[in-house]
């Protein structure tokens, strides 16, 4: 374990996709992919967070352009894909078989896998289901999604936030306030907009609050969008109603799968949307694993802290191929 990352080049410079597609999947899911860097580097897949938040342009920065070939895709009803904020066919193992197929669309034999907060649940799920397809694992801000994690997010955080569960609450009634999860979930599988949005801000913009360590009006603006916070709003609950189609501590008992493959695990010291005892539960488990506590961030992975020492993971992975 180390409280300190190295001192790498911060995040790389703006690229473009140099290719993108949609990938039809299960009526009526078609997920959108882009490839950008070296088209013939080293594979490296991103899985974004959630589930729901899509990715973004930026999320390619975190890797040398010159050297990774860099997949993106959209999870199912997320971002670019469609149709957005579709729950039907959308459980873990439909993400699992979905980063497959992708792989083999692309003509990918192995690959580095790196996810963030939900992205590092997926991240575990795959490479515990396919450990043979997998050079590395970089996870950040990790979430198993256990009860215990999922009533945190909803109940612990008015310990540190008052202010801010209080309107993510008060977006219920005070008699449904009891189980906000059911109550949330409820209004956002709503077909009418104007029951699901409302929701969906609340719901998005209460993560979007409590994610960096310093006030970030530019985050909460961006979770306030009607395209993240429907998809993670929506997603989210959705996965947590269903405790992530997993059996509780599934991913930690799967370890033994993945011990051999290289990981770096980056954990910010004040996350409060995914408590560093879960990043310490993991490391517990899987000790082969480098451990780096950022002292100084929460759980954005744009926090500075957090992208310094996830460009130094992808710098140290140049070397597994």
């Amino acid at each position: 374990m180390s409280e300190h990352a190295k001192s790498p080049p911060d995040l790389f410079p703006p690229i473009e996709a140099f290719a993108d597609g949609m990938l039809p999947r299960e009526a009526p899911h078609s997920l959108y992919w882009e490839q950008s860097g070296n088209p013939d580097g080293q594979p490296v897949l991103f899985l974004h967070g959630g589930p729901g938040a899509g990715a973004s342009a930026a999320h390619r920065r975190f890797f040398d352009p010159a050297h990774y070939r860099i997949v993106i895709f959209d999870q199912r009803g997320a971002g670019r894909s469609t149709p957005l904020g579709e729950l039907s066919a959308n459980t873990t193992p439909h993400l699992i078989a979905d980063a497959e197929a992708l792989r083999e669309h692309l003509g990918i034999e192995r690959w580095l896998v790196f996810g963030g907060s939900w992205g590092s649940t997926l991240a575990l799920a795959y490479a515990e289901a396919h450990p043979e397809r997998v050079t590395g694992l970089i996870l950040r801000g990790i979430f198993l999604c256990r009860r215990e994690e999922i009533d945190w997010f909803l109940y612990g955080m008015r310990w540190v936030f008052p202010e801010t569960w209080q309107r993510f609450a008060d977006g219920v009634p005070e008699d449904e306030r009891d189980d906000l999860l059911r109550a949330y979930h409820r209004r956002l599988i709503d077909p009418d907009p104007a029951v699901h949005m409302p929701a969906a801000r609340n719901w998005s913009t209460f993560e979007g609050a409590c994610s960096t360590l310093l006030p970030s009006p530019e985050t909460v603006a961006d979770f306030g969008r009607d395209t993240m916070a429907l998809g993670l709003a929506r997603i989210e609950a959705h996965y947590f109603v269903n405790d992530i189609f997993l059996d509780q501590g599934a991913l930690l008992r799967g370890v033994d799968r993945i011990r051999r493959i290289p990981g770096v695990i980056v954990q910010g010291r004040y996350d409060m949307v995914c408590p560093i005892r879960t990043a310490e539960d993991l490391h517990r488990a899987w000790p082969e694993a480098e451990y780096i506590i950022v002292p100084d961030a929460g759980h954005s992975a744009m926090e500075p802290g957090i992208r310094r020492a996830l460009v130094a993971a992808t710098q140290r992975f140049k070397t597994y191929a």
